[in-house]
């Protein structure tokens, strides 16, 4: 757990994020997490509800981000693909005024691939 939670203190060091969780992608069960990250909450129900929709449209290949923005901030939910175990999802809670979303989404995508090592 303590990998986890270094990883999160890292995500937490991000321009702009304010929160952050680690998901079960089939549970929504919650790992670790900092700040005050109850959008999450839902983050499992729309990644599986996003990845459902995108295959009857007839799209292919793995959902890799969702990022919904509001008026103040971008909630992105990254996938985190572990070979042979249960998908995992990282939540994090961004404030627009604070971060440029592309970095941000680079910044995860660089703590996403911690989790895996």
């Amino acid at each position: 757990m303590a990998l986890l939670d270094t990883v999160l203190r890292d995500v937490g060091r991000t321009p702009g994020v304010t929160a952050a969780t680690l998901l079960d992608g089939v549970t929504g069960l919650s790992y670790a997490g900092f700040g005050a990250p109850e959008p999450a909450e839902d983050a499992q129900e729309m990644a599986h509800s996003t990845a459902m929709n995108l295959n009857v449209a007839g799209f292919t290949g793995e959902l890799e981000s969702i990022v919904v923005t509001t008026a103040t901030h971008h909630h992105v939910t990254t996938c985190v693909d572990q070979q042979g175990g249960d998908p995992l999802l990282l939540f994090a809670l961004v404030e627009r005024d604070r971060t440029n979303i592309t970095w941000a989404l680079r910044d995860l995508a660089e703590h996403t691939d911690r989790l895996l090592a």
